[in-house]
């Protein structure tokens, strides 16, 4: 699991930094990257053909000199099915399920779909093994659908979808969509003035499943420290920038950018360029177990940000531009995230490479992870189909979405600003309405859809 997604606090990451952040310099000439897990030269796969806003001819340049799309390319989503939906609902099943339209009419292309596919292909395993919290599904609904996938000939994705799923309404379908992507910032295997440290997993923190205490808590967890007899919170992240780790925890690089390690810290996975031109990448490893809170929404309450500063970029620059009053407003937000060297590509909640413009994270209590989405959202290059493949710390409730871009300056600014509402689907195994109503299916639940 990534911390990230934990964007903008609610406001999406538009307005801080929603699930990621990151790179904030200017691309720099010099060696090309040595990456560290052998994936030298190599992108994170860009996924399926969407109208990306960096297409557009009219690019203006940005603070940090990347180039910025001039305009987004707008849509009009699709409205939800009218229902009367609960108003604190606490998984899928008690948001209520609706039966959507059928997928043949969905705007999918076989390109996208292709990608979703392969995507779906991967989290196959997961899907058949992990209990679904959100009461959907169970593992073996996922079977029958999963052994057809495997083989599905090239031009067919979108007919699998059509066959094998049917599109599901959790609650009111209002989705509202945020973005996150793999940035690059710059460090040091040495320690150097002014560096910051990036920390793996401290010695000292622990892990507590409070369901083997008492039923009534199964599903909640904390992580804390052992003080004399008492288990208490861990050190927050003033506490730990000022010290408190010494000794406790490996570092495993340093940061140039105080700034831009905080950002990274949300976003949950990055690449960090030595001095050398080498890469080295870093994930999620834990966090402190501290509540997270979104400065986009602190600063925006404060009126701390002008118009046209409510992106990811216009919050980098005021953080630089105030060193002082930015980091105290960064320590405002208690969550710290812990680090670990990955061997390759970026990994989700399931432990499984992320996508870009494929992979999107969601809230496991009304999604079940792994499972394809459609999203019809007012902006262009953000809806269609998605997988189900990560979770984000501020990524709660019903028809709430973080797509993930890939890497790169383009991933950047499309993830910085993306803030998409409309209407979301869930793809899930035939029947499974019918049968979470209580109504006979037959032999037909889980089965294609019979083709005229």
């Amino acid at each position: 699991m990534r911390f990230r997604g934990a964007g903008l606090g609610g406001i999406g990451l538009s307005l801080l930094l929603s699930a990621c952040v990151g790179s904030v310099e200017p691309p720099r000439s010099g060696p090309a990257p040595v990456d560290r897990g052998g994936n030298a030269g190599r992108e994170t796969p860009a996924g399926p053909v969407r109208v990306h806003p960096s297409r557009d001819t009219g690019a203006s340049p940005n603070i940090r000199g990347i180039q910025m799309p001039a305009r987004i390319v707008g849509a009009v989503p699709m409205l939800p099915l009218p229902v009367l939906a609960p108003t604190a609902p606490t998984n899928a099943v008690t948001a209520g399920v609706t039966a959507g339209p059928p997928i043949a009419s969905l705007p999918i292309d076989e390109i996208q779909a292709q990608s979703a596919l392969s995507a779906y292909i991967t989290s196959c395993p997961s899907l058949m093994r992990r209990t679904d919290t959100s009461g959907l599904t169970r593992g073996a609904d996922w079977q029958p659908a999963c052994a057809a996938a495997a083989s599905v000939a090239r031009g067919g994705a979108r007919t699998f979808f059509t066959q094998w799923f049917e599109a599901v309404q959790v609650g009111d379908g209002k989705a509202f969509a945020t973005g996150y992507y793999e940035p690059e910032i710059a460090g040091s295997l040495e320690r150097r003035d002014g560096y910051a440290p990036i920390y793996g997993r401290p010695n000292d923190l622990i892990d507590v499943d409070l369901g083997t205490f008492s039923t009534s808590l199964k599903g909640k967890k904390v992580r804390g420290r052992v003080d004399r007899s008492n288990l208490v919170p861990y050190y927050d992240r003033t506490a730990i920038e000022q010290g408190a780790l010494s000794g406790r925890a490996p570092i495993l690089a340093w940061a140039r950018d105080p700034v831009e390690l905080f950002f990274l810290q949300i976003q949950g996975s990055g690449r960090l360029r030595l001095p050398d031109g080498e890469i080295l990448r870093i994930g999620y490893a834990t966090q402190n177990g501290r509540d997270y809170t979104g400065i986009g929404a602190l600063m925006k309450s404060r009126g701390l940000l002008q118009p046209g500063q409510t992106s990811m970029q216009g919050i980098v620059a005021w953080l630089h531009a105030h060193p002082a009053e930015g980091q105290a407003i960064m320590r405002e937000n208690k969550s710290f995230v812990f680090f670990r060297e990955l061997e390759g590509a970026p990994l989700g909640a399931l432990g499984l490479p992320v996508t870009g413009q494929v992979s999107a994270a969601a809230d496991v209590k009304f999604v079940p992870l792994g499972a394809p989405v459609f999203l019809s959202l007012d902006r262009q290059d953000a809806s269609g189909l998605w997988v189900a493949q990560d979770t984000g710390g501020a990524i709660k409730g019903s028809n709430r979405f973080d797509t993930f871009w890939g890497a790169g300056p383009a991933a950047e600014s499309t993830a910085g600003g993306m803030a998409g509402r409309g209407t979301a689907f869930l793809l899930l195994p035939i029947g499974t309405v019918q049968r979470l109503n209580g109504q006979a299916n037959g032999a037909q639940y889980g089965g294609p859809t019979p083709q005229p």
